[in-house]
C-alpha cells in the first residue's frame, strides 16, 4: 500500500544520507551502491550497501566500519627497497648522503652532498646533476635553485640531486680535476685508477644503478658560450620526446662521445638529456631560468610532481642538423657581431679580426644559412681557433 511505500522511500533516503555522511569521514573507504533487489516475505524492496577498500591504510573508526572479513581481504602495498650509499630511503622520506672519494693534502675528507626524496608513492627515479666540470656554474645554480624552491619534492617516484659532482674543480674554479683529468672521458671509471676514474667508477656503481633518467646540465668551456640547448641521439626516440618536453630553443643531435658518462649511461639502457648554456665561470640568468623551467617540464611529464605555475613557452624548439664551427682565419682581436641565437644568412658579415696597430682587417662571413648556437667570447683569437658555431634547421622528427 501507499503507506508501506512510503516508509519504505524513508528507510531508503536515510540510508543513502548515511552513505554520504561516511564518505565524507572516510576518504579511504568507496561506498558502491549495488541494485540487487532483495525480495522480503512482505513483497518489499530493499538497497544493499556493500563498503569495498580503496587503499591499505585505514583509520580507526573506519577500522570499526569494515567487518574482519573484509579487513583481512585488504591489500598491503610492497615498495621497493632503495639503498643509496649504504642508508636506506623509506617511502615519503628524504636525506642527505655524501658520496666520498678521496681527502686533500690535509687528510681533509672530500665530501660530495648527494639529496635524495622520495614520494610515498613509487615511481621512476630522476638524477639531476651539475658540476661535471667544476667551473661550469650556471648548471650548479639551477640545481640550487630546483632544491632552495623545494621543487625536488616530489608526489611520486624519486628525485636524486648532485649539484655539483666535480668538488674538486669547484673548489678551485677549474673544468678538471686535481690530476689534470676530464672527469668526462674518464667513465666508467676504475676502483684503483686515476682520481678522475675512481670519481667516475663510484658514481657508476652507488649513484647511477638507482636512476631511470638523468638530466645533466653543462655550459661551454672556456670563453664559448653556448645558447641554451638540449643534446641527444635522434635514433633514441624517447629521448627525443623528452627533448622536445624540456623545449630548449634548440635541439642537437650529438653522438656518444667514449668514456663520456652519457655513453655510460646509454649503454646501462637508461635515459640522459644533456643540457649546454651559457658559459663557465659565469651565472647568466636567461640559461639558469631556460634550465630551471625545462626541468620542471620534464618532472611534471613523468608524473612525479604537478607544478602549479604555466611553465610552457609560446614556442617550439627548433631541431638541429649539420652544424660546422667557423674558424678564425687569422690571429688578432676578436669581434663579434651577431647575438647568439639568431638567424643568419649565408655571406652575412658576423664578425671582424684585426690587429693592434690599424693595419689589418678581416670580415667573417657565414658560411651557410642557419642559427648562431656558440659564440667564442675571447676579445683574442689564435689563428684556427673556433669562433662562431653554425647550424642548419632539420625538420622536426
Amino acid at each position: 500500500d501507499r503507506k508501506s511505500i512510503s516508509k519504505l522511500d524513508e528507510k531508503i533516503a536515510q540510508k543513502r544520507k548515511e552513505m554520504q555522511d561516511m564518505k565524507k569521514n572516510c576518504p579511504n573507504i568507496e561506498f558502491v551502491t549495488q541494485s540487487e533487489e532483495i525480495k522480503y516475505k512482505d513483497g518489499d524492496t530493499a538497497l544493499l550497501f556493500r563498503a569495498s577498500k580503496k587503499r591499505p591504510k585505514v583509520t580507526s573508526l573506519e577500522k570499526s566500519l569494515l567487518t574482519s572479513k573484509e579487513m583481512s581481504g585488504a591489500k598491503k602495498i610492497n615498495h621497493k627497497k632503495m639503498t643509496i650509499l649504504g642508508q636506506e630511503i623509506l617511502p615519503g622520506k628524504g636525506a642527505q648522503l655524501n658520496l666520498e672519494v678521496a681527502h686533500l693534502h690535509t687528510r681533509t675528507p672530500i665530501q660530495v652532498p648527494v639529496l635524495v626524496e622520495r614520494a610515498k608513492e613509487d615511481g621512476p627515479t630522476v638524477l639531476v646533476m651539475a658540476g661535471l666540470h667544476g667551473d661550469e656554474l650556471n648548471g650548479i645554480e639551477i640545481v640550487r635553485r630546483f632544491l632552495r624552491k623545494k621543487l625536488n619534492k616530489p608526489t611520486k617516484g624519486t628525485i636524486i640531486c648532485l649539484p655539483i659532482f666535480n668538488i674538486f674543480g669547484f673548489l678551485n674554479l677549474q673544468r678538471e680535476l686535481p690530476d689534470g683529468r676530464d672527469l668526462n672521458r674518464s667513465f666508467p671509471g676504475s676502483n684503483s685508477g686515476s682520481l678522475a676514474a675512481q670519481f667516475a667508477f663510484h658514481f657508476m656503481k652507488e649513484i647511477a644503478p638507482h636512476c631511470d633518467y638523468i638530466i645533466d646540465f653543462h655550459t661551454g668551456a672556456a670563453q664559448r658560450n653556448n645558447f641554451p640547448q638540449i643534446r641527444c641521439v635522434f635514433s633514441d626516440q624517447e629521448s627525443v620526446e623528452l627533448a622536445k618536453v624540456f623545449n630548449p630553443p634548440f635541439i642537437l643531435h650529438s653522438g656518444l662521445i667514449a668514456k663520456t658518462l652519457r655513453e655510460s649511461i646509454v649503454k646501462r639502457k637508461k635515459k640522459i638529456l644533456l643540457f649546454e648554456g651559457g658559459k663557465s665561470n659565469n651565472i647568466e640568468e636567461n640559461v639558469v631560468e631556460e634550465g630551471l623551467n625545462g626541468l620542471k617540464r620534464v618532472i611534471s611529464h613523468l608524473g612525479m610532481r604537478n607544478y602549479k605555475i604555466d611553465i610552457s613557452k609560446d614556442r617550439e624548439p627548433i631541431f638541429i642538423g649539420e652544424n660546422k664551427w667557423m674558424r678564425a682565419p687569422s690571429s688578432g682581436m676578436f669581434q663579434c657581431f651577431v647575438a647568439n641565437g639568431t638567424a643568419v644568412q649565408k655571406g652575412e658579415v658576423l664578425a671582424l679580426v684585426t690587429d693592434p696597430y690599424g693595419k689589418y682587417e678581416k670580415q667573417i662571413k657565414a658560411s651557410q644559412t642557419g642559427f648562431v648556437i656558440c659564440i667564442n667570447e675571447a676579445p683574442v683569437v689564435y689563428k684556427g681557433d673556433a669562433i662562431i658555431h653554425l647550424a642548419k634547421e632539420k625538420p622536426q622528427l
